[in-house]
């Protein structure tokens, strides 16, 4: 599976139809949709589809034609981005008319054409999965669990400074955990805890 990290653009001109397309993170896909009607108020349609995982790491796709005929344009860009085995992001294809109608297959063309086109100049990288992790050290250790974390480039998600100590939470891999846990238990009795 693959994601892509920012929004990208791309656009191509089918019988005086211009189909400009926008491949973004699943978590600026609605505020894109929004800004994109604002942008593009004499654009025909705003045609989308997206693919994201849900809590339980199932793929979840929707997508819509916005008043191309039924299936073929929301369609076409799902299957595309199955292709490509995207998930964690949406597609969306402006499309100003040019006066000549597509047909059916025209529009599947068009609009899975438009996907692929923007999925080649999107910087697509393979999808991670990430987990939280909590853990505690005292104060003296800080400066080596530090150099740690910036050596190793871990995301730091939070820390919490107390008493005793910090309370430091990670987004890591199974991986990252694992080199983590094997580094870190070397101070299990020096004050390191996982919580």
């Amino acid at each position: 599976m693959q994601i892509v990290e920012d929004e990208f653009s791309s656009k191509n001109e089918i019988k005086k139809s211009s189909f400009i397309s926008y491949i973004v993170p699943i978590d600026r896909f609605d505020a894109l949709h929004v800004r994109l009607k604002e942008e593009n108020p004499k654009a025909r349609h705003i045609v989308w589809a997206k693919r994201y995982l849900n809590e339980f790491e199932q793929i979840v796709e929707n997508s819509s034609d916005d008043g191309e005929p039924k299936g073929t344009s929301g369609p076409p860009i799902l299957n595309v981005m199955r292709g490509a085995e995207l998930i964690e992001c949406g597609i969306l294809i402006v499309r100003y008319f040019g006066g000549i109608k597509l047909g059916t297959g025209g529009l599947v063309r068009a609009y899975g054409g438009g996907a692929k086109d923007v999925i080649s100049v999107a910087k697509v990288l393979p999808y991670i999965k990430r987990e939280s992790m909590k853990f505690s050290t005292i104060y003296s250790l800080v400066p080596r669990f530090e150099h740690y974390l910036e050596k190793e480039s871990l995301i730091i998600e939070n820390r919490n400074y107390e008493a005793d100590g910090i309370v430091w939470s990670l987004s890591v891999s199974n991986k990252e955990k694992n080199n983590f846990l094997e580094f870190s238990s070397l101070y299990e009795r020096d004050g390191f805890k996982v919580l």
